[in-house]
């Protein structure tokens, strides 16, 4: 029987970690044992959802932890690349709320880890892997149901909910720009859907429209891309933070994936125009206009990481996407914002 897997966590300041504990939880992973700076506004929900594992008073007893196998990150975005070189160079694999880290430095060193260790940094791109639609989607691009895709286009709106942001999430230098962190999701889809391994960014922008009293809030942002290779296609990405309130959940987050036999429309996590719940697909190609209700397609990110983690292999993703992915967000942050 193989070794049931033991994860830590570091770092509680995003709410993403809720998801990340829970979806491992369902693999049959444990939770062995968790730390955080401070006392998050996350701490109450974390606490009540995850009662049982001890909290550590300092990342080193579950760095130090050689049962431990896997380190979940959600900490202050500029923290996450510091935590997971440590949790690399400690033995231990890593999956990280997104963005994985926030400057090309940091970048940099990770690559260097992960080459040196051989250990595992993931990025838990929610957008991606925790969406039904997007496994189902993926299923019929792979069967060649819309032909070789072409373009994609992602749009990310995100509810503000002032009230309920800590103070980093107001600071550039700690969230790391709307484009390293929202666009890190549509950036992996794009280079995901299309099957690039690197892109050219051809346009780059962010604003600030609505939020004038907080000046290092960037509240609107937009990148076009180009893939490289032998493999033409576009991609364009927007994301902001202007999702009204009468929308029943917090986002809607939508993705076109255009082939040369056809189109997929995802509606992720609402139908504005009445159907229940989210995961609603839209395909239509020569045969085929139909809506697809993707919920129950699986989110199969979580127990291929675990098989990854046990059999040293790259089922989940490869190490050179998630590379990739952070190398292209923050180059269009920088892009974009050398050209305000």
């Amino acid at each position: 029987m193989s070794k049931r897997l033991r994860m830590g966590v570091l770092g509680i300041d995003h709410r993403h970690i809720y998801t990340q504990v829970q979806h491992m939880l369902d693999t049959g992973a444990e939770l062995a044992a968790w730390w955080t700076q401070g006392d998050p506004q996350t701490l109450d929900g974390y606490v009540r959802r995850f009662p049982n594992a001890p909290r550590k008073a300092d990342a080193t007893d579950i760095l130090h932890d050689p049962g431990i196998d896997l380190i979940l990150i959600a900490a202050v975005p500029e923290e996450r690349a510091d935590l997971a070189i440590s949790a690399m160079e400690s033995g231990k694999d890593v999956m990280s709320d997104k963005p994985g880290c926030t400057t090309l430095k940091q970048l940099d060193r990770l690559k260097e880890v992960c080459a040196r260790t051989g250990r595992i940094f993931s990025i838990d791109f929610s957008e991606r892997f925790e969406v039904e639609a997007v496994t189902r989607a993926a299923e019929l691009v792979q069967e060649g149901a819309i032909g070789r895709v072409i373009q994609t286009i992602g749009i990310g709106p995100h509810r503000l909910n002032r009230a309920t942001r800590p103070g980093w999430f107001f600071q550039r230098q700690r969230y790391g720009g709307i484009l390293t962190d929202i666009a890190s999701h549509q950036i992996d889809q794009f280079l995901y859907f299309t099957g690039a391994e690197d892109a050219e960014i051809t346009l780059s922008s962010v604003g600030n429209f609505a939020n004038p009293g907080d000046p290092e809030l960037q509240d609107f942002g937009q990148i076009a891309l180009r893939a490289k290779g032998s493999a033409p296609a576009e991609g364009y990405i927007r994301v902001d933070w202007y999702t009204p309130d009468a929308l029943p959940t917090w986002g809607d987050g939508r993705l076109f994936i255009l082939g040369t036999g056809g189109s997929l429309e995802l509606r992720k996590y609402v139908d504005p125009g009445g159907r229940a719940g989210g995961n609603h697909l839209f395909l239509v190609n020569n045969e085929r206009c139909e809506h697809i209700d993707a919920s129950g397609a699986g989110l199969p990110y979580f127990s291929r990481l675990a098989n990854d983690i046990a059999d040293r292999t790259e089922t989940a993703m490869r190490q050179s996407h998630v590379l990739k992915v952070m190398e292209l967000a923050i180059k269009a942050q920088e892009m974009a914002e050398a050209t305000q």
